[in-house]
Formats: structure tokens, C-alpha cells, sequence
């Protein structure tokens, strides 16, 4: 649902777009040495009933920046969700479905390690409201899962999938990286088979990156070099392919209608409220023509204390009009999918004069091609796609700005 005011023609104006909600539940069992997500070992008892409480406040909080607007997606990340029961998620919907109207058809993810799924507890996710699933398996070889610090082995990985199925959430997604420590182009294939072989409706194929303040980045391990990665991709793409599965994220692949509604919100600029500790929201008004980025305090502890009053949010800041120019296309250039001009002044309430000099010299790189006023990302940008996404830093773009368009 977008909503634009009545405006003279001709006149760019900034519209609200869609609204997702995201939950973050930040507890795991523990923590993976290549995790740089808000996510804390558990330590003790899980404070279950007084952090679904604390989400409710948030809640609260936030509900006057979102009046009137109708939930399109739900997401329960972490951390680890599947750490909670599923009265707990059924109670947090419920909570949410009090305050703000749901779409008719919303989609709702939970994220699971298959170490922390009992039989049955699908399904019961299933009767909570859940309607979509995204298993973090990672990969199905014993020795990288140890590696990766995993807690769960190549049987429960199955069985997460099985299990799914069998509860009726056949719209589930595999997580599965590649370029491991120690891994060959042959164990990454193998890796690939196997998820295609438990029949997903979507899977995320990404490459394992070294992030700062990991243990991984401190004392990095012997990773492939980037010919044997290269090929890693390149083998597991076709094998996607092969079997069906369409590419429409730089790193996400899909059946037919089975596109994460979620993310693709994200990567359209769309809104989106964070609840939970360290949760991140992005608002826009049109009436104020502002969009505002807010986010929660980060550790559980100060958020349990404070969730709910203004010692809760960890910061507010307004989206000025070069960090919107770089945000829309820093999460637009991820899909596949082309967009107008008419798409980047809605999103952003700009003036497609702010960008266009700087696609067309990604053009001329041959990082970005433009067909019926369509504007996509090549296979040499998607390549190349941080590259590319730097063109449009609010300093990078004030140069291109007065370098005379090309072609």
C-alpha cells in the first residue's frame, strides 16, 4: 500500500511506501565466530515472558509514527527465534494484530537453527501465526559446520527441512554459504545438491565474508582463493537454474511467487518498524516530507529495562536528501529487477537529476544498463556491486554531478 497526496502534476513528492515489522529476538545458543548480528549466547534461564512484555511496550511506543498503515510483512530474526515457544510468538501477533491491521494475505518468517527444532514444533509454529520459515543450515559438511561453530549436524539440518514439510510450511528458505574455511568447489556443490534435494520454495546462497569484530576477522582462517569462490558460485548457480529456482536478489533465488515479500520490501526502500534490542526502523512521512531512521537500545539487559520509555531508543536521525539518493540505490541494486525514474523520486522525494549522470557513467562501465527507461544492474554489476554502490555516496555522486553525461 502507498499513499501520495493530492499534488499538482509535475511536482515530485515523497510517498509513504509499504510497511513491514521486524522482531528481534537477540538470544542464540551460541555465537558463531562469523556473526557480526546483535545476537548474545544464552547464559542462563531465557527470559522469555519479560522480553515478549518489553516487545509489547516497544511497541507502544512506536505505534503513534505508524497510525493508520497496515502491516504487509512480519520477520522474527535474531539471534536465534526458534529459541521461544511458540505460545510466545502466538502471544507477540496477537499483541501486534491489537494495535495495527495486518494485510489480509501478510506474510510472517520466523528464522530457526535446525539444533534447536523438536518434531512437531513446526507445526505449532504454524498454528501461531507463522506462514513462512528461513533455516540457517549453512552447509550439510560435518567439518564445516564445526568450522562455522554450528550446533547442529548434517542429520538435524534434514530434519529441520522434513520437518517443515511435514507442518505444512513448504514456503521455507535454506540459508547456505560458500567459500568456507577449507572448502573445495566440489564440497560446494555437494553442499547446493543437497538443499536442492529437501525441494525449498526459496534459498539464500551468500559467500562467507570475514566482518569486523568477529573472532573470524581477528584470526582469520584459510579461506579458498577468490578462482576456486568464483566457481563455487558460478557451479551452484546453474545448478539453481537448472532446477528452477530464478535469481531476483544478488544473492537470493526463488520458485515461482515465492519471493521473501520482507526483504524485497527492505531492498525496494521500503518502511519498516524494528522492535526488539538493537532493532532498526526507517519511517518516511509525506506530510513532512522526512524519512527517519530510529533504532533500540542494544544489549537485552538495558533493553528489558528501558524498553518503552525514551531510554529505549538508542538514536533517531533524519535521512537527508544525499543519503537518501544513496540508500535508495545502495538496496535497489541488489534486485534483478529494473526501475523508473518515477521509482527513485517516490521513494526518495528527489529529483531523478540527482542520480542520473552517475548511471549513466555506470553505464558506460558496463555496470548498469538502462532499456525502456528501465534501469537494472548488469551481470559485470552485480560482479562488482559494492563498487557500484559507492558511485552513489553522497560526495562520489556530488562529483559525477559536474562530469558531462556520457553515451
Amino acid at each position: 500500500m502507498r499513499i501520495r497526496l493530492n499534488v499538482p502534476p509535475g511536482l515530485i513528492v515523497l510517498t509513504v511506501p509499504p510497511l513491514s515489522l521486524y522482531l528481534h529476538l537477540p538470544w542464540c545458543v551460541r555465537k558463531c565466530p562469523y556473526c557480526d548480528f546483535n545476537s548474545h549466547a544464552l547464559k542462563g534461564e531465557l527470559p522469555e515472558a519479560d522480553y515478549v512484555t518489553a516487545l509489547v511496550c516497544d511497541l507502544d511506543q512506536d505505534l503513534p509514527r505508524v497510525a493508520g498503515r497496515r502491516v504487509e510483512s512480519v520477520f522474527f530474526g535474531g539471534g536465534t527465534p526458534s529459541l521461544f515457544r511458540p505460545e510466545s510468538i502466538a502471544r507477540i501477533l496477537g499483541e501486534a494484530r491489537r494495535r495495527l491491521p495486518f494485510a489480509a494475505d501478510v506474510e510472517v518468517t520466523l528464522e530457526a537453527n535446525p539444533g534447536t527444532v523438536e518434531r512437531g514444533r513446526f507445526a505449532e509454529y504454524r498454528a501461531a501465526g507463522i506462514t513462512r520459515l528461513s533455516i540457517g543450515v549453512q552447509s550439510f559438511n560435518p567439518r564445516h559446520l564445526e568450522a562455522l561453530g554450528r550446533i547442529h549436524g548434517t542429520a538435524e539440518a534434514v530434519h529441520a527441512a522434513e520437518e517443515a514439510h511435514a507442518a505444512g510450511l513448504a514456503n521455507f528458505n535454506l540459508d547456505l554459504m560458500y567459500g568456507l574455511p577449507g572448502q573445495d568447489v566440489w564440497e560446494a556443490r555437494t553442499d547446493m545438491e543437497r538443499a536442492l534435494s529437501l525441494a525449498p520454495a526459496h534459498l539464500s546462497h551468500y559467500q562467507l565474508t570475514l566482518e569486523p569484530n568477529t573472532p573470524f576477522y581477528i584470526h582469520p582462517p584459510r579461506l579458498p582463493h577468490d578462482e576456486q569462490v568464483w566457481q563455487m558460485q558460478q557451479e551452484c548457480q546453474t545448478l539453481l537454474h537448472n532446477c528452477g529456482y530464478a535469481q531476483y536478489e544478488i544473492s537470493a533465488y526463488t520458485r515461482a511467487g515465492r519471493q521473501c515479500r520482507h526483504n524485497v520490501n527492505y531492498w525496494r526502500f521500503g518502511d519498516y518498524l524494528g522492535i526488539g534490542a538493537g532493532a532498526h526502523g526507517k519511517l518516511t512521512s509525506a506530510n513532512r516530507d522526512t524519512i527517519v531512521r530510529l533504532w533500540k537500545v542494544r544489549h537485552p539487559a538495558a533493553y528489558l529495562q528501558d524498553a518503552g520509555t525514551p531510554a529505549g531508543i538508542g538514536g533517531i536521525t533524519e535521512v537527508t536528501a544525499g543519503d537518501r539518493a544513496f540508500e535508495f540505490m545502495l538496496n535497489r541494486l541488489r534486485l534483478m529487477q529494473a526501475f523508473a525514474a518515477a521509482d527513485f523520486e517516490s521513494a526518495t522525494g528527489l529529483s531523478f537529476s540527482r542520480v542520473r549522470a552517475t548511471l549513466e557513467q555506470a553505464r558506460t562501465a558496463g555496470l548498469m544498463e538502462m532499456t525502456d527507461g528501465q534501469w537494472r544492474t548488469t551481470p559485470r554489476g552485480q560482479t562488482y556491486l559494492n563498487d557500484l554502490q559507492a558511485r552513489f555516496l553522497p560526495e562520489a555522486a556530488a562529483a559525477s554531478l559536474d562530469t558531462p553525461d556520457a553515451g
